[in-house]
């Protein structure tokens, strides 16, 4: 049985993306299986080092600072890049089942588990249920279950040899694939183009395609050529911005497009959460800002922090709708925020009336005094 979950626009077929329901006892068998595969393919080296999603100690945090340090090194230097986001179509529903019990056993595996897995995905049956109406079903042909506690560590083992043979850089979050290649050097915008050749021929060999017009070609640096790249003999549509695991990157690599999405959603949901609450007292109010308005600001902040005075400005005034929260607990988290020097991360310390960059090489920096928003 699965439960279709609505990505995008509420009542298109396409945006539903179907999570199964499996039961509790198949759950724990998954994660023993899981366990094991996990710590077999940490003992053999196994473990592809691309890969930031489904992985432990990984994040999208550890994706966009791992990718983006390597390209900001470059335009630092007064180089040019060119980054390709690609996107599977269906990725998860579409994985081939014998393909992938394929790759299973040439990592050594366990006969008995692997041929566990095998059984696990044949023979599969769904159906979908909405507002307790039930369909028919279907049988199941292709694709890891969504929901399951297996299903994302067998979709980075199926993606994990999808980087052997390209020389630019790559890096994996589940099904979102970018691709970096320095292009203002001789040969660079060749390298990139038969890096995503061989990403097409990867994609017809496991017969896991890409949404072509979901695509897209970024052109960073003064000097870059803006050259055209295709994919199945489609041109890759540039884009000037574009939204990078829920972050926006913009050409020019400033963070402004970001803090001011990131200000609003918090500016709002601070907003609802003064208007949605009679209450005002602080034992109330506080978990509510930590749970519903933090998170806005503090979402792969290490890599977006804002560093030009108007962003600093900009984000300081998100509580500036709610009086009522503007107390000095959340007063210093905003001026800590926006006081960081550049490359001091906002997790190291929150300390009132100073920042602490948890370094004893690095000196304690006074805060100074705001006044208060009303």
């Amino acid at each position: 049985m699965m439960c279709p979950f609505s990505r995008r626009v509420v009542g298109r077929n396409r945006n539903y993306r179907p999570v199964s329901l499996t039961s509790v006892v198949g759950k724990l068998m998954e994660t023993m299986l899981k366990e094991r595969i996990v710590e077999h393919l940490k003992t053999h080296r196994l473990q592809d080092q691309k890969p930031h999603g489904f992985t432990s100690g990984r994040s999208c945090q550890t994706n966009l600072i791992d990718f983006f340090d390597w390209v900001t090194k470059i335009i630092d230097k007064g180089g040019a890049v060119d980054i390709a986001y690609l996107d599977f179509s269906k990725a998860f529903d579409t994985v081939p089942h014998r393909r992938l019990i394929n790759k299973l056993q040439s990592l050594s595996l366990d006969s008995n588990i692997v041929e566990w897995i095998r059984q696990w995905l044949s023979d599969r049956h769904q159906r979908v249920v909405v507002n307790g109406v039930y369909s028919a079903q279907g049988l199941v042909t292709s694709g890891v279950p969504q929901g399951s506690v297996l299903g994302p560590i067998l979709f980075n083992i199926f993606i994990s040899d999808i980087a052997e043979g390209i020389n630019g850089k790559v890096c994996l979050f589940a099904d979102d694939t970018k691709i970096c290649n320095r292009v203002d050097v001789p040969g660079g915008i060749s390298q990139m183009t038969n890096d995503l050749g061989k990403l097409k021929k990867w994609s017809e060999l496991w017969q896991l395609s890409f949404n072509v017009d979901k695509c897209k070609i970024m052109h960073l640096g003064r000097k870059n050529p803006r050259a055209q790249y295709r994919i199945f003999d489609t041109v890759l549509t540039s884009t000037s911005e574009e939204r990078d695991l829920g972050v926006i990157i913009s050409e020019d690599l400033r963070v402004s497009s970001q803090c001011n999405r990131a200000a609003g959603n918090a500016s709002r949901m601070l907003g609802s959460v003064g208007r949605g609450i009679s209450s005002r007292k602080r034992e109330v109010l506080m978990p509510l800002y930590r749970a519903l308005v933090r998170p806005h600001l503090e979402y792969c902040v290490q890599h977006w922090r804002p560093y030009l005075q108007k962003d600093i400005d900009m984000t300081s005034l998100f509580c500036g709708n709610l009086p009522v929260i503007d107390d000095l607990w959340v007063e210093m988290s905003v001026r800590c925020f926006c006081a960081l020097p550049h490359g001091i991360g906002y997790y190291d310390a929150l300390i009132p009336g100073t920042v602490f960059s948890g370094s004893l090489n690095h000196p304690v920096q006074e805060v100074q005094p705001a006044p208060l928003i009303h």
